[in-house]
């Protein structure tokens, strides 16, 4: 049987490859199948005239793995493990495995984790709070790997197919709630000034209390890093000023649990002392005493759309449809909150 055109062209391209090279085909192959056995200074030649000659498997030549690879930022709490839910959910649908990797809190994995992800061929990648520097991006897209942004760190750019949350109408929402309780001192413990979701919330936040007519205090918002020991470390700090604020926007849920742990070190009671919002509602917000008020980041479900579009990116790799999609965030009250009066502060 003759070989299509398009066949033809691959073949020959991957010959071209070999030669410029100075290799032979089979260590291109090895190249692509991401095999150890190729020398570094060879590997990384032949990626670069992969990426200059704009090489892409076919998917009939790329026989994938029952995989999906998920690739966290940092892998160490309850917010982890609603975004696993949700990827399991998908792949135990789709008949998949979910391997799991974490970049050490860098915001792009090493190199060695893109060259594992070539060898395992999966059927895509969700990373989240991550992202891809460019050539990692290129090593993806010429084995034919999809791959998906969650809740991205920094902008993705316009052709990274990302699911993310309305974190600006939550830090909005947030505080709104705490001006509408009577609150015209609030703080907040952001997360990193370098992820794209703690700013935004972070700007939500000033934005409520711009409209409010009150004015942005910048001694009173305080950057965390979204772990429980920022927000008792920050919370001490906040809390400790003989001005302090009556009520304090946590930024995550985790910070807030920290704040609470600093409050009542210092004898202040929640809420009638300091009113709290936290950010995520994860299962541990509604057992806490007394029980969060919190934004609810639809997690499971932000990681379940996520593994959805990178199936969906493996089988129509050319039909990506909408880049960028946002899920709603809302604001969940329970007994945290309460009218700034009850602290004696009116």
């Amino acid at each position: 049987m003759k070989p299509s055109k398009s066949a033809e062209t691959q073949t020959a391209t991957l010959a071209e490859i070999a030669r410029e090279a100075g290799v032979s085909a089979p260590t291109v192959s090895k190249v692509l199948n991401g095999r150890a056995d190729v020398a570094p200074a060879t590997r990384t030649r032949v990626e670069e005239l992969l990426r200059a000659h704009g090489y892409r498997r076919r998917r009939a030549e790329a026989s994938r793995s029952p995989l999906i690879d998920l690739v966290f930022h940092e892998l160490e709490s309850a917010w982890a493990l609603e975004v696993i839910r949700g990827v399991e959910n998908v792949a135990r649908d789709a008949g998949l495995s979910v391997v799991l990797s974490e970049s050490a809190g860098r915001l792009t994995p090493g190199r060695t984790w893109a060259d594992q992800v070539a060898a395992r061929r999966p059927h895509g990648v969700v990373l989240v709070l991550s992202g891809l520097d460019e050539s990692q991006r290129a090593l993806l897209t010429s084995r034919s790997i999809p791959f998906v942004v969650m809740d991205p760190a920094g902008d993705p750019g316009p052709d990274v197919p990302s699911i993310g949350a309305t974190n600006w109408q939550g830090g909005l929402a947030a505080t709104r709630h705490l001006v509408e309780l009577g609150h015209t001192r609030i703080g907040a413990i952001s997360g990193p000034s370098r992820m794209m979701c703690s700013r935004a919330r972070v700007d939500g936040y000033r934005a409520a209390l711009e409209t409010a007519g009150l004015p942005v205090d910048p001694s009173l918002v305080v950057a965390g890093d979204f772990h429980h020991d920022a927000g008792y470390r920050l919370g001490l700090e906040l809390l400790r000023r003989p001005d302090r604020p009556t009520a304090v926007f946590a930024g995550n849920d985790l910070q807030a649990l920290g704040l609470y742990e600093a409050a009542r070190e210092l004898g202040l009671r929640i809420p009638e002392d300091l009113s709290v919002v936290g950010f995520d509602d994860l299962p541990v917000a509604r057992w806490v005493g007394p029980p969060l008020t919190t934004v609810r980041q639809p997690l499971t479900e932000m990681a379940e759309a996520a593994a959805r579009l990178v199936l969906e990116l493996g089988r129509e790799p050319e039909e990506r449809g909408a880049t960028r999609v946002e899920l709603a965030t809302s604001l969940v009250v329970r007994s945290s909150t309460a009218a700034a009066a009850a602290a004696g502060r009116p």
